[in-house]
């Protein structure tokens, strides 16, 4: 997928720390990228409370395809789109670009479910989540 597949942004700074012996982006910060597009969007759009909110979402399943190295200083366009949006479920596709670039550098897949905060058991997600997800489901 080229970055037209995404509807949904964020560009995210590259930091001195995230460059490893080898002179590129370490691939568990490509993990963060994934999160931090995901909650981003979910806080701003979907008005999830991370900090009082009776629901909160768990990552279940993540995955990243590496297509071309990232270093520091750079600006990483995180793409992020929804490709299952289920009743407790959620299964997002991530691209990460360089800036200006429109193939990705990175591909990935992370799979939230959402539950209770308290008790940790699936429960259907909020009526305002679930209508800022439908708005990037591809």
């Amino acid at each position: 997928m080229d970055r037209s597949s995404y509807p949904h942004f964020l560009a995210i700074t590259t930091r001195w720390k995230d460059n490893d012996v080898y002179g590129h982006v370490n691939n568990v910060e490509y993990y963060s990228f994934f999160d931090t597009v995901i909650n981003e969007f979910l806080v701003r759009a979907g008005e999830l409370d991370i900090h009082r909110g009776d629901v909160i979402g768990l990552c279940v399943e993540s995955a990243c395809t590496f297509k071309q190295s990232l270093a520091f200083p750079e600006t990483v366009d995180a793409g992020l789109r929804v490709s299952k949006l289920g009743n407790s479920s959620v299964h997002y596709e991530i691209g990460l670009f360089r800036a200006g670039s429109e193939e990705p550098a990175a591909t990935g897949r992370f799979v939230h479910v959402f539950v209770d905060r308290d008790n940790r058991r699936p429960v259907a997600l909020p009526d305002r989540l679930r209508t800022a997800l439908e708005g990037i489901t591809g």
